[in-house]
């Protein structure tokens, strides 16, 4: 699908990977709606937008665990542009390293992560069936098809969004319906980093079980992999090629895959720097 003339709603639109999606899809002549918790970096990336393309983008305040923020979005894209093409359900959230996790972060991590997928999509998906087209990608993670070592939340969920994503497109792919997965490993993001922020072990474990895996991506190079994708109407988008090869190691065997993973955590904790 080209994306010229189409609008376009990108949760966790404030920078990162959303951010350089936005910023790729004005370049494309698309209308943009950039959605973020942060209000002011939704606003910083429009702004730069609107330098280069005036009329091209707004900033919208959101809560994508909120159904109402969802159902906001999508009234705002229509009134500003029209009718909803694409919708990037982006925004993410790394959840709490370890097994002693409140049942309110499993909460926020399904509600950011999946179930805020499976409410824009209720919303969009029967308009985009009566229209005969339609596009909804979902920013999953490498993690949602191998597993992350030490975010048991994170882990969960992703594997969750891919398989929703995998559900739509089963359900609709043959009504109109596009659907592609983004399933990148290390993006030069502060999400990438958080692990190192969160004072656990496990949380720095997490960090450099992806920083140590493959290279670290930056933003702009992510959201190419994605456009060529959608423009093939691939669903499964690998910034990282690698993670294909991963995967297939791991549906040949996935005992083998298992006993790797938990060698390779091994290692990292044998590696961690040690406070002097």
């Amino acid at each position: 699908m080209k994306v010229e003339g189409k609008v376009a709603v990108v949760t966790g639109g404030g920078g990162g990977i959303g951010g350089a999606i936005a910023a790729g899809l004005v370049g494309r002549g698309a209308r943009v709606v950039v959605a973020d918790l942060d209000e002011h970096a939704a606003q910083r990336v429009v702004a730069k937008l609107e330098e280069v393309t005036p009329g091209s983008a707004v900033a919208v305040a959101a809560d994508v665990s909120d159904e109402e923020h969802i159902r906001g979005l999508v009234e705002r894209a229509e009134s500003e542009f029209g009718p909803v093409d694409l919708y990037f359900a982006n925004a993410g959230v790394t959840g709490v390293p370890g097994l002693e996790i409140e049942d309110s972060v499993w909460e926020q991590s399904f509600d950011v992560n999946l179930r805020a997928h499976i409410r824009a999509a209720r919303l969009l998906v029967p308009r985009w069936v009566e229209r005969g087209e339609g596009y909804f990608v979902s920013t999953a993670s490498a993690a949602g098809l191998l597993t992350q070592i030490g975010s048991a939340t994170y882990s969960v969920t992703k594997h969750a969004a891919v398989g929703f994503a995998e559900w739509l497109s089963v359900t609709y792919g043959d009504k109109g319906v596009r659907v592609s997965c983004l399933c990148p490993m290390g993006v030069n993001t502060p999400l990438l980093y958080s692990g190192d922020a969160s004072g656990h072990a496990l949380g720095e474990l997490a960090t450099r079980a992806v920083t140590t895996a493959g290279a670290v991506l930056e933003p702009a190079d992510v959201a190419e992999t994605v456009f060529a994708a959608m423009e093939e109407e691939h669903f499964l988008i690998l910034p990282h090629p690698e993670v294909l090869e991963m995967y297939r190691n791991k549906g040949t065997d996935y005992d083998r895959w298992l006993r790797g993973m938990r060698r390779y955590r091994q290692a990292l904790e044998e590696s961690a720097p040690t406070d002097s």
